[in-house]
């Protein structure tokens, strides 16, 4: 009997493993999926017979609908439940690329960006809604890194895959292919039975705190935050690779492999900030100094024409150093957000991303289109300047306690 009573605890460890890798494989489609379109970009330009403006602005299409939906769909995950929305999500975000990949035209570009928008909104809201509900406490710091971390894998391998789709399906099949990676998912997670998560879900954490109005300074100043950080880095993902080869001289190979390698040091730099965050309750300071350096690096990106060789090595270190921020950065959200409001607080600061998707297409595509590619990097050195000194104005933002019952307080 004994043994029979003690059985549940390994269970409810194996069933947070799973949890989180099912959630975490959720999220790596979505960083994946952000970078489909800005990779195939020649292959745009070239079959649609437009320029890089019009393509920014079908990136600009999918940050305005995600935006306009990113608090929406937190407020649907707290309330009706996460796991319903992530599915749909993952779908929907798949389906819209086969589509474009079947009905190739500038219309069907701008109407997939629409539902790759909507796809989008639902990733941060329901990943993170699940997560805090399921997770164990003492691990919550790990597992927003893990997840996290499984984002930016997604976005670092994009370039790879996305190039090896074309060299042997053509741009078409690589849409179609990327795209079938969705649903693919979507049933994994069926099969994987992940729980679902809802305000029912977050009742009985203990937790007694009056119903609180989610946006709070705290979450306006991070909204902030987000949109800065979203301007930095949008740039040089989605206009590096064309940057470095019109700017700089490189070969397509020698970009793609420098954003390859500044996207997969993001993905280390994630699981180092994890530990880094777990040491320290700055965050805002431990963001403001790898922004400072992250800046720097870029700067000189931008200055000098590098060789192949130390130019990766510079965009290997300005990844490793943005994606050292990212746990402190969801932490920071999480202690601002009221109990069992996770999916609304996430929901509402990743708007700053949609915020920063909205202008950069625009701004970076107007910079390519005028012939200035040194002010990709440029530019985006500039806002990451701007982003040290918010996190240092968000790291002196007043915090807010809850009472647990047994009278301890729980200080974000």
């Amino acid at each position: 009997m004994v043994d029979i009573l003690a059985a549940p605890r390994p269970a409810k460890t194996d069933t947070s493993l799973r949890t989180l890798l099912a959630i975490s494989t959720a999220h790596w489609v979505s960083h994946f999926h952000l970078l489909v379109l800005p990779m195939l970009f020649p292959f745009l330009k070239e079959q649609l017979g437009v320029g890089y403006i019009e393509l920014g602005f079908a990136l600009t299409v999918f940050a305005v609908v995600s935006g306009l939906t990113q608090a929406p769909i937190g407020y649907l995950a707290d309330h009706i439940g996460a796991r319903k929305i992530l599915l749909m999500g993952l779908t929907l975000g798949g389906c819209a690329l086969i589509m474009l990949g079947l009905l190739l035209s500038y219309s069907w570009l701008i109407a997939s960006a629409v539902l790759l928008g909507l796809a989008n909104s639902v990733y941060h809201p329901a990943d993170y809604a699940i997560l805090s509900a399921h997770m164990d406490e003492a691990r919550m710091g790990r597992a927003f890194s893990i997840h996290t971390f499984a984002g930016f894998l997604g976005g670092a391998v994009a370039p790879a895959i996305v190039a090896a789709l074309v060299a042997t399906t053509g741009g078409h099949g690589a849409l179609i292919a990327a795209g079938a990676v969705g649903p693919v998912v979507a049933l994994l997670l069926l099969v994987a039975g992940i729980p679902d998560a809802s305000a029912a879900d977050r009742g009985t954490d203990g937790i007694k705190a009056p119903q609180q109005n989610v946006v709070t300074p705290a979450i306006i100043l991070l909204t902030g935050f987000f949109m800065l950080l979203s301007l930095s880095t949008a740039g040089i993902g989605n206009f590096g690779v064309v940057a470095l080869m019109s700017g700089y001289g490189n070969t397509f190979s020698t970009a793609n492999i420098a954003l390859t390698a500044l996207l997969g040091s993001s993905a280390v730099g994630v699981l180092a900030g994890g530990l880094l965050a777990d040491r320290t309750h700055r965050h805002g300071q431990l963001a403001a100094v790898c922004f400072a350096l992250n800046a720097a690096m870029v700067l000189v990106i931008a200055i000098f024409t590098l060789p192949p060789v130390p130019l990766i090595a510079a965009m290997a270190t300005a990844g490793f150093l943005g994606g050292v921020i990212a746990p402190s950065r969801d932490m920071l959200v999480r202690n601002a957000a009221p109990p069992g409001a996770a999916g609304r607080a996430f929901g509402i600061v990743s708007t700053g991303f949609n915020i920063g998707g909205i202008i950069s297409p625009l701004l970076f595509g107007w910079i390519m289109d005028q012939d200035m590619p040194h002010w990709v990097f440029g530019a985006s050195a500039v806002f990451m300047a701007l982003t040290v000194l918010l996190a240092l104005v968000t790291d002196r933002s007043p915090r807010t306690n809850f009472e647990k019952p047994d009278g301890r307080v729980l200080h974000p």
